[in-house]
């Protein structure tokens, strides 16, 4: 496969990365992942201004440069035979001495990975999948707020959990914060339907403030939809009419099934998408065909 290292496209197998990298070293790095339609990628600006802010924030000197990543990821595309893509930007510290930084970080390492979307399943958006509740806590971000980080052992170990359970294969897990609050799954967010009120769990539990989940709830909002965003029980979860997950690569995936710690599950619903998610599902892919005219 190309990849991109620093403005440059190479093959995978050439590229090199300091051991000294403090992203290697430290964990110092961010990433985002986003896809692309119509070769385009998708809220591209909400993705790199996240990045941006949690750069700073971390001290890394770091400003996209949206023009050269959209050449980029049409190079990718086309060098790797692809018409649409699964993206992953990383920006990591850059070379650093052995020990813990003095100051800011003022030549980081950018580089960009490409892979073929997973295979589309329509059905998956009608019959949903099952979310299971997994023992493994959402640990507490380092700072105010949770930075999409290569700090990402916790959702690891959640992987692992629901890998050495009896979940269905397309499970996803569902992590609940050290208090018991609703938190989010491995690699997506929550939503959830009472009483034609869409709840979702806020970000000062920890969550990351997914670009797909914000992006959902303006949507909802502009289709009249009341969207609250608290803290939430996982017995509330278990009384809703639909629940469903978000994510930049799978959209929005309803769950018919929730599992909880001893195996037992409830049916969400009709145990089939609900006419909420149906409704967003259709206005948020007609917001990715607007991208592409």
């Amino acid at each position: 496969m190309k990849i991109g290292l620093n403005g440059t496209v190479m093959e995978s197998g050439e590229a090199v990365i300091s051991v000294y990298d403090h992203g290697f070293l430290y964990g110092m790095g961010l990433f985002e992942t986003f896809r692309t339609y119509g070769g385009q990628p998708y809220l591209l600006e909400r993705h790199m201004k996240r990045l941006a802010e949690g750069c700073e924030t971390i001290g890394i000197r770091y400003k996209p440069d949206l023009d050269a990543l959209r050449k980029m990821i049409a190079t990718l595309l086309k060098e790797n035979g692809l018409a649409e893509g699964y993206i992953r930007l990383t920006v990591t510290a850059g070379t650093g001495e052995l020990g813990l930084p003095s100051g800011d970080y003022e030549q980081p390492t950018e580089f960009m990975l490409v892979k073929a979307l997973p295979p589309h399943n329509e059905s998956l958006y009608s019959e949903g999948k099952e979310l299971r509740l997994l023992k493994t806590a959402r640990n507490t971000p380092e700072g105010a707020i949770r930075l999409k980080s290569l700090h990402y052992m916790n959702n690891i170990i959640a992987k692992r959990e629901l890998l050495a359970s009896d979940a269905s294969t397309t499970a996803e897990g569902l992590m609940l914060s050290h208090e018991g609050l609703l938190a989010e799954g491995i690699v997506s967010n929550l939503f959830f339907v009472q009483e034609d009120t869409i709840y979702t769990p806020s970000t000062d539990i920890g969550i990351l403030p997914g670009i797909t989940r914000q992006r959902v709830i303006e949507l909802a909002r502009g289709l009249g939809y009341t969207v609250r965003e608290g803290h939430y029980l996982f017995e509330e979860l278990l009384a809703s009419n639909e629940v469903w997950l978000t994510t930049s690569i799978q959209e929005l995936v309803p769950v018919t099934r929730v599992t909880d710690h001893h195996g037992g599950s409830t049916a969400v619903g009709s145990g089939s998408a609900g006419p909420v998610l149906r409704e967003l599902l259709l206005a948020y892919r007609q917001d990715t065909e607007e991208q592409q005219r």
